[in-house]
């Protein structure tokens, strides 16, 4: 009795869904649906936290408010979502819409002012209720490729308008405008010894899963042998009818003799707990090889609200005199789902394959604060900064710290110090604690005190203090110096920074401050004339390009444009 009560509990919170309203909203554009990315897709870093719409490779598409409601906020960014705007509606819940090429209308304009209220291209507005008021299907914006957008898409959000909480679209009725007869495609299976002691098939790594497709669909996996602890992990993708590219999974439920033990959902989350995305995964293998397993246990306990699991945390504790069987079941928002069965059996066999060795001279508790230190230079790991222990290598050799490797996956930001004192005080204020990648190198926002340099990074791998004393370069295309250029509707120029990047950019036309759109992809900036800062006939610009550690480019020139 004591087991059933548990299950139906367990089941209720793993498959239990809010209701949300089906019929409240309609899509943001006018084409047939597509998607390019889902709810919950496994991504860089981040869960994915709406719909990727296709539209058509291209941009300018309407893009329409799903609901009457009103424009709440507005956020302008060169990477990110690029350009967004929020719509907050009466009954609880706020749709966004991101990667705009421009919005339409008075929402257009309210960005332009306040673009030039607060003279820069990257700016966040927030807006009271009765500001920009908005009807259900009205045109808000045309679909764009801004920010880190890899090509024209209309990336669209469903959160709580009070907790901020974003929403799986799926359960606001837009299941209704996909086909998927589909099972998603579980395309690896693997099984992981979760401690030193523990050998499996003769192995103390993870082992790929040999799979058998049975008559009933379902399919068998050889048999697993261990003593000790074990967990799994799968790799699976979903395909529905009409998208022809693979998306993320909905749905993962374990069981060990029928008993659930681990799973998951992508329902809703907060953004708080984006980055737990790199405990789910076997981290180390997909930087290895770009495979993203999903694991479906937990060695030390991580908060994403998503799981639900038993006392054990999906871990099984394979002992003797007991033979077991291991279901995994992933499943689509359709209801199509894979099903894959492992037996499992106690066995006392020789190891064949070893650990993999791990260089390494220290040991991280991720419950505790850490400290290191070598010659000049020291980090610190606050307790959190990790979502497991594991061995560090830890080294200075010369002017390089060497932090074990980006094979570990980092929760939140930790500190290195490094003290210098063979920079003149000029110099010290263009250095900075520098990441180093195969040969590139990345800034760090950098604090000075005398000699002694610090940065909060979020990354292992190798730092070093670099000096940056080259300004950034502008340049231009087609040269408009002294010319007539009444037929064209932009300037553009070209701005880069090639030691510690750039930090900020402006334009002047007549010595009045004028907007600049900054394309990331390109680092190409562009003024339209349509803002109406140009005189009639002669006019001077001015653009000032400043990087991190301060060192600036000034471009002049001269030009001539007739509005008539």
């Amino acid at each position: 009795m004591r087991f059933f009560i548990y299950f139906l509990l367990f089941s209720g919170s793993v498959f239990g869904q809010n209701e949300y309203p089906k019929d409240y909203f309609s899509l943001p554009i006018d084409i047939p649906v597509q998607l390019s990315g889902n709810f919950g897709e496994l991504r860089p870093n981040h869960f994915h936290a709406g719909f990727d719409f296709k539209t058509l490779q291209r941009e300018g598409l309407e893009v329409h408010a799903v609901a009457d409601g009103y424009v709440s906020r507005i956020k302008i960014s060169t990477f990110g979502n690029g350009k967004a705007i929020y719509i907050t509606h009466p009954n609880g819940f706020t749709s966004v819409y991101c990667h705009l090429q421009k919005a339409t209308d008075e929402i257009e304009s309210y960005i332009k002012k306040g673009h030039y209220k607060e003279q820069a291209f990257e700016i966040e507005l927030f807006l009271k209720p009765n500001e920009l008021t908005v009807k259900k299907g009205q045109t808000i914006a045309l679909s764009g490729n801004t920010g880190s957008s890899e090509g024209p898409h209309l990336h669209f959000e469903f959160r709580d308008s009070k907790t901020e909480k974003i929403i799986n679209p799926l359960l606001f009725g837009f299941d209704k405008y996909l086909k998927d007869t589909k099972k998603p495609l579980l395309s690896a299976v693997y099984v992981y010894p979760v401690d030193n002691k523990t050998v499996v098939n003769q192995s103390k790594r993870p082992l790929l899963l040999n799979l058998s497709l049975q008559k009933d669909g379902t399919y068998l996996a050889n048999k697993v042998v261990a003593n000790g602890k074990i967990g799994f992990g799968v790799t699976a993708d979903d395909y529905d009818n009409v998208s022809f590219n693979k998306n993320g999974i909905y749905k993962v439920q374990t069981y060990l003799n029928g008993k659930p033990t681990f799973g998951y959902q992508f329902d809703t989350y907060s953004f708080d707990e984006m980055r737990y995305v790199n405990a789910l995964i076997d981290y180390s293998r997909y930087k290895k090889t770009s495979q993203r397993v999903q694991k479906l246990f937990m060695v030390n306990p991580y908060k994403l609200s998503i799981i639900k699991t038993d006392e054990n945390n999906g871990v099984i504790n394979v002992a003797p005199n007991l033979a077991s069987i291991y279901r995994i079941e992933v499943s689509d928002f359709f209801g199509n789902k894979n099903v894959v069965n492992i037996p499992i059996s106690y066995d006392v066999s020789a190891t064949i394959v070893d650990r993999e060795p791990v260089v390494s001279n220290y040991f991280v508790k991720v419950n505790k604060d850490n400290i290191f230190s070598k010659n000049n230079m020291s980090v610190f790991f606050p307790a959190g900064t990790f979502f497991e222990d594991f061995n560090m290598n830890f080294d200075v050799k010369g002017d390089t710290l060497y932090l074990h490797d980006d094979s570990v996956p980092v929760f939140s930001s930790f500190t290195i110090t490094i003290e210098d004192s063979s920079f003149s005080e000029e110099q010290k204020g263009k250095v900075f604690i520098a990441d180093i990648d195969n040969g590139r190198v990345g800034y760090n926002a950098t604090q000075r005190k005398d000699n002694v340099f610090t940065a909060k990074v979020r990354s292992l791998g190798k730092y070093a203090l670099k000096m940056d004393t080259v300004p950034p370069t502008i340049s231009i295309a087609n040269p408009i110096e002294g010319k007539w250029i009444s037929a064209q509707n932009t300037i553009q120029l070209s701005i880069n920074d090639y030691g510690s990047g750039i930090k900020s950019y402006n334009g002047y036309l007549n010595g009045n401050w004028i907007l600049f759109e900054y394309d990331n992809k390109t680092k190409k900036i562009t003024h339209n004339f349509s803002d109406g800062v140009v005189a009639e006939g002669a006019n001077d610009l001015k653009v000032v390009v400043v990087d991190n550690v301060g060192n600036s480019t000034t471009f002049d020139t001269h030009f001539f444009r007739s509005q008539k």
